[in-house]
């Protein structure tokens, strides 16, 4: 999904969520797990997505593509900022292989964000979220396990790092 699309998604959550603050978010690969920039908060999750080789066009899912999330109010200016960092995979048949950026179905984008509003309530605005239960939609069969050596949150080292924090 484009940014554009994550944008809608995130507009529609934090409304749903009545959240007069305006809020934005842009993708950014230079994101570092677990070193926030100054006043921003930290939010990781893992997820299902799925991933296409650009060389051979091979396809294949993923239960384990990591998620990073930066955001930071700006309260005297009513705004906040989300910035997105989607950890990639690369193909187990190519060699040379490129890493591939993750595609989300839509419910999942939409499972991602509402988590993550969840957090923005909690981190920027201390509230109680209150209790959902939202789950993300796998389909497709994964054959095998998670290969370290083809995914990016691995060679980080922060792979197994899908708890909430």
């Amino acid at each position: 999904m484009a940014l554009q699309e994550w944008a809608s998604v995130l507009q529609d959550t934090i409304e749903e969520h009545d959240i007069e603050d305006t809020w934005s978010i842009e993708f950014d690969d230079a994101i570092v797990p677990d070193h926030p920039a100054g006043g921003w908060q930290q939010y990781i999750s893992g997820a299902f997505a799925r991933f296409m080789c650009s060389k051979c066009k091979r396809a294949w899912p993923s239960k384990r593509v990591l998620v990073v999330f930066h955001m930071r109010l700006l309260a005297v200016e009513n705004k906040g900022m989300v910035k997105v960092k989607r950890f990639r995979q690369k193909c187990k048949k190519c060699v040379p292989s490129q890493m591939e950026e993750p595609h989300f179905k839509a419910e999942n984008i939409e499972v991602l964000l509402e988590k993550l509003v969840e957090k923005i309530l909690v981190k920027c605005y201390d509230k109680d979220p209150g209790e959902k239960n939202s789950s993300f939609h796998f389909d497709g069969r994964i054959d095998g396990p998670h290969e370290a050596a083809h995914c990016e949150a691995c060679q980080h080292g922060i792979c197994r790092q899908v708890t909430t924090k």
